[in-house]
């Protein structure tokens, strides 16, 4: 890995690879967590009207050339960033990379087509409620937090999302939008200096005269609402179940015990959870835990897919495993811990194989955490973790949880 910084402040990630293609990522510090109260979804939005025109293109140019330049190519809202990503021929890197750079640099915001948009995002927003799981986490979050962003969606709501106006779109744009708060990612076949050439080509004239506007992170964590929250949902079948447990209070060794107990315990068809509640007892189809420790989230998870006869039995059965786990001695002996370790190494490597998610992960992690090589740094020595340090993480962390149980209505 190779990292600078261009004179106008945007910082570079750059990875070589082997054979002919180039994927890169370009990342602001926008997502939705920078929103005030009354700007749910705005930076979704933002993202949306970036390709819809600039100077020189309009959005049918600009469709064309993507789909010429880029074999893939997209743009994601979260609640920590925004970016911006797509793999194309290195060959075709300065193309692609200087239609990205108009976009970015260089949209017009139009008043035509904007209407029409914003009803692009709110079809959006309503498929969205149609995934069951991302139904049971929306509902999940919306219950468990009081002033927290991540309390209503990325995409806001069909009621904010109607509000804006041209000049919120711009002005958003304009506070965040700036090389000092940018991160370009670059996976390439092509040697460092020759990228770098290029996106001096491309970036270096791009400069704003005032100072980067960011305002404060306020209600970026907090305690969650204990309980269990039960919404009724028409046309499913099946029900979801959902825990949370805050993770925000643990300092980063403490982050590497909870990974080596999550690859244990619900991480994979031989983890205790699966073992206990579905291939011994058959009480759900789908089971797991994860660790959300992205900026603004922050969480542990735990998530089941089972029948609404089935529900009670199956929240029974996991609090027994979390109550077990907690006073558990002698499950995390060292050679325990090297398996678990190298099987997290193993799929964070297989998760970075492809190039664009390699790309995409620099870039965001650059924007999270102010450092690229964070990605590698949050598991190196993750092996020396030992089982005093699991158990009392564990202990720290699975207490109180909220849950939320989606069930078809009848």
């Amino acid at each position: 890995m190779e990292k600078y910084q261009m004179n106008n402040g945007i910082n570079v990630v750059y990875e070589k690879i082997k054979g002919d293609i180039t994927s890169f990522s370009v990342a602001f510090d926008a997502g939705a967590i920078r929103e005030v109260k009354d700007e749910l979804g705005l930076s979704h939005v933002v993202e949306h009207m970036i390709f819809k025109g600039t100077n020189t293109k309009n959005e049918a140019e600009i469709n064309k050339l993507c789909d010429e330049y880029f074999g893939f190519n997209n743009a994601m809202t979260n609640y920590p960033y925004v970016v911006y990503y797509g793999t194309c021929l290195s060959e075709d890197f300065y193309k692609a990379c200087s239609l990205y750079g108009d976009i970015i640099k260089n949209p017009t915001f139009k008043i035509e087509g904007f209407k029409e948009e914003i009803d692009v995002i709110c079809q959006e927003l309503r498929e969205w409620r149609d995934d069951i799981s991302q139904f049971c986490e929306d509902e999940l979050f919306f219950n468990s937090f009081e002033n927290r962003r991540i309390k209503d969606l990325i995409i806001g709501t069909e009621k904010s999302v109607r509000s804006f106006k041209r000049e919120d779109v711009v002005r958003f744009y304009k506070d965040y939008y700036k090389p000092k708060n940018c991160v370009i990612s670059v996976v390439s076949s092509l040697g460092l200096n020759k990228v770098k050439d290029m996106l001096e080509d491309i970036f270096s004239m791009w400069t704003c005269s005032d100072e980067i506007c960011i305002n404060p992170l306020t209600n970026l964590y907090e305690e969650n609402r204990l309980g269990s929250f039960v919404k009724l949902k028409k046309d499913i079948e099946t029900a979801r179940i959902q825990y949370i447990f805050p993770i925000h209070e643990l300092n980063e060794k403490e982050v590497q015990a909870l990974r080596i107990f999550n690859a244990y315990f619900g991480e994979g068809t031989s983890s205790l959870l699966y073992d206990k509640v579905r291939t011994q007892n058959g009480l759900a189809y789908e089971i797991a835990s994860n660790i959300k420790n992205e900026s603004g989230i922050k969480l542990f998870t735990i998530y089941a897919g089972t029948s609404k006869d089935k529900i009670t039995e199956t929240i029974r059965l996991i609090n027994e495993q979390i109550c077990e786990i907690k006073k558990s001695k002698g499950v995390f002996t060292k050679n325990k811990i090297n398996k678990l370790s190298k099987s997290i190494k193993l799929k964070r490597s297989l998760a970075l194989e492809k190039s664009i998610r390699l790309s995409l992960n620099l870039a965001v992690y650059g924007i999270m955490y102010k450092d690229a090589e964070s990605l590698y740094k949050q598991i190196d020595g993750i092996e020396e973790v030992d089982e005093s340090l699991i158990i009392d993480t564990i202990n720290k962390v699975l207490n109180n949880p909220s849950i939320q149980v989606i069930e078809p209505s009848l």
